[in-house]
């Protein structure tokens, strides 16, 4: 490996777990301010699951927040739980990054065959093998400025 790890010693890990205006291969659009309401409401309560199993939760999120980009996600492995250790082990290794929101559809709307998305009760995020959203990934950790950086880049370029 020839750059920084995606995850640390103690198993934290951080990326984006939904990008807002892109479609996903569910057909489905995520719109800005539509995880507002559940991220005020359910402040921690969000589950970090695999593979959206709910037996089996492998660590806790740190930071859920939305940006102008999409819902950023910072969360931390549990050491000692079996798959925790393994998802580390394998996100380090760069060989899973996939990150997949498990949701009820609170408001939405249609638009040229897509579900436009307005408002989501979102209650767990997962790491998972293949996300519905290519860009929803686990990312190198970027200091603010890069974000920032970053985000403005998505923004013009959209």
């Amino acid at each position: 490996m020839a750059g920084p790890i995606p995850v640390d010693a103690d198993g934290r890990f951080a990326g984006y777990a939904s990008v807002f205006d892109r479609l996903d291969s569910g057909g489905d659009i995520v719109l800005p301010g539509a995880f507002a309401k559940s991220l005020r409401e359910r402040a921690g309560r969000i589950r970090l699951l695999f593979q959206h199993d709910p037996k089996e939760p492998v660590g806790f999120w740190e930071e859920l927040r939305e940006d102008a980009h999409g819902l950023f996600a910072r969360g931390r492995l549990v050491p000692g739980v079996p798959r925790a250790d393994a998802l580390k082990r394998l996100i380090e290794a760069e060989a899973l990054d996939g990150l997949s929101i498990g949701f009820r559809t609170v408001k939405a709307s249609r638009q040229a065959g897509n579900r436009l998305l307005h408002e989501i009760d979102l209650y767990e995020i997962s790491i998972v093998t293949f996300p519905m959203m290519e860009a929803a990934r686990i990312a190198v950790p970027i200091s603010a400025g890069a974000a920032i950086a970053a985000a403005t880049r998505t923004i013009r370029n959209r």
